[in-house]
């Protein structure tokens, strides 16, 4: 997976004020911890943690993050993410430090690929089971996983079981999820009353006297 190096600025302040003059310098609090060590409070800029979460591995991003003004590099990956209720922008970033030699558990996105036989033969693909929590090595960790789904029926179900991983991927929790069904068609309802009533039948002509 792409390894992102960033380097970011310890941060000493904290409370409304400290954040505030943050934001007025286009940064936003952040935090590192894990690892048995001390938490670290840090300001990064919003624009470099959502391009991290643009990219291609997205929120399981290996990121290598050096402070500023120093040599300390840590491995690390973003744990949580804060945004504003309203605007919806980046206020708040939980970083956890990783060991390249210790597996860590995270979450997974799982992305179904290739069209369906039973969607083109009219079924509906339900994607009821959309992420899985895999354990690996740091450097294994998947941004998504992709599934392909195009041979796939009207009345077929995919369970998590039924996938094979990287081998290099420990599957947690229940395997017999369901990650997607096709649906058949739904039958349409016969509007009660709206097939065409007989003709009535014509008066019958009266004859002559």
């Amino acid at each position: 997976m792409s390894e992102e190096t960033i380097v970011v600025t310890p941060r000493e302040k904290v409370g409304k004020n400290a954040t505030r003059d943050l934001r007025n310098a286009s940064l936003i609090p952040a935090v590192i911890y894990g690892l048995n060590e001390p938490t670290v409070s840090i300001a990064i800029s919003p624009k470099v943690v959502a391009r991290i979460i643009a990219s291609e591995s997205g929120m399981n991003s290996l990121i290598n993050m050096q402070r500023e003004g120093t040599d300390i590099k840590r491995h690390v990956i973003i744990k949580d993410l804060q945004r504003d209720p309203v605007t919806g922008r980046l206020s708040h970033v939980d970083f956890m430090r990783v060991d390249p030699t210790h597996k860590v558990r995270v979450k997974a996105p799982l992305v179904l690929k290739g069209n369906p036989i039973g969607v083109k033969e009219g079924g509906i693909l339900d994607f009821t089971h959309r992420e899985v929590e895999v354990e690996c090595l740091p450097a294994f960790i998947p941004g998504h996983i992709d599934i392909n789904v195009a041979g796939m029926r009207i009345g077929d179900t995919l369970r998590v079981d039924q996938v094979t991983f990287d081998t290099h991927l420990t599957i947690i929790g229940d395997t017999h999820n369901v990650i997607c069904t096709i649906q058949g068609k739904p039958v349409e309802e016969v509007v009660e009353g709206a097939e065409e009533a007989p003709a009535a039948a014509a008066p019958a002509k009266k004859g002559k006297k």
